[in-house]
């Protein structure tokens, strides 16, 4: 499976620029500014994100810093895309959380080579698990527990709830969680996601976990 780099840009001829030198090693979601981007991220996180500092709206700098005051959000990789090359802004970025910054112009080449140096040096128990409270999940071995206890669930239900833990306490529209877990042709299927919540809830508290799922209605479900 490809690694998932969300990158926020609003320049449309480097967005296609990154589309076409990005996509046959990555899985690629652009974005021109800061609310669309932070909607998507209330559905699957990505592995890396590139960030340029002068956008419509939100700037770079204070979407860095929205991303590094979230415990779901503060560890994934931000690479800093700007054509500010003064050093004053370099450092910002630096010293706000960025871990690194590539100024316009860029080679194709170095611009993949600093992706998967970041890449790598991201934390393996990252990589592999996510956490809220007392909920555990850890992808490698597909298993999530709960007040310390293994729950026994569906794909669906893994996928779900790892969905609401990536993004806890932030709400998840009902749109944004079929496109996640189901896919667009799923859309209508409301009935489906009602079914799914009940479950999830009922193993959490048949586990005794703190954790619950609580309704915002007409909008979706948030994890608190």
């Amino acid at each position: 499976m490809k690694q998932l780099i969300f990158i926020v840009e609003d320049d449309s001829a480097l967005r296609e620029l990154y589309q076409y030198s990005l996509e046959n090693e990555f899985e690629c979601r652009l974005f021109e500014s800061s609310e669309p981007f932070f909607d998507a991220m209330g559905g699957a996180l990505p592995d890396l994100i590139l960030l340029d500092i002068m956008l419509p709206g939100d700037d770079g700098f204070a979407i860095l810093s929205r991303l590094k005051a979230e415990n779901a959000t503060s560890g994934i990789p931000v690479l800093m895309v700007s054509a500010r090359g003064d050093e004053v802004s370099k450092v910002k970025g630096l010293n706000m959380g960025a871990d690194d910054y590539i100024g316009k112009p860029f080679g194709v080449l170095e611009l993949i080579a600093r992706i998967k140096a970041n890449l790598r040096k991201k934390p393996k128990e990252l990589q592999k698990s996510k956490a809220f409270k007392d909920i555990i999940i850890d992808n490698s071995k597909h298993q999530i527990t709960a007040n310390g206890k293994p729950l026994q669930m569906t794909l669906k239900e893994y996928n779900l709830l790892a969905l609401l833990c990536a993004g806890a306490e932030r709400v998840q529209t009902r749109d944004s969680i079929f496109v996640t877990v189901w896919g667009d042709a799923f859309a209508g299927e409301s009935r489906t996601l009602d079914i799914h919540i009940k479950e999830l809830r009922k193993k959490l508290a048949e586990s005794g976990s703190e954790v619950t799922i609580k309704t915002i209605r007409g909008v979706g479900y948030m994890l608190v």
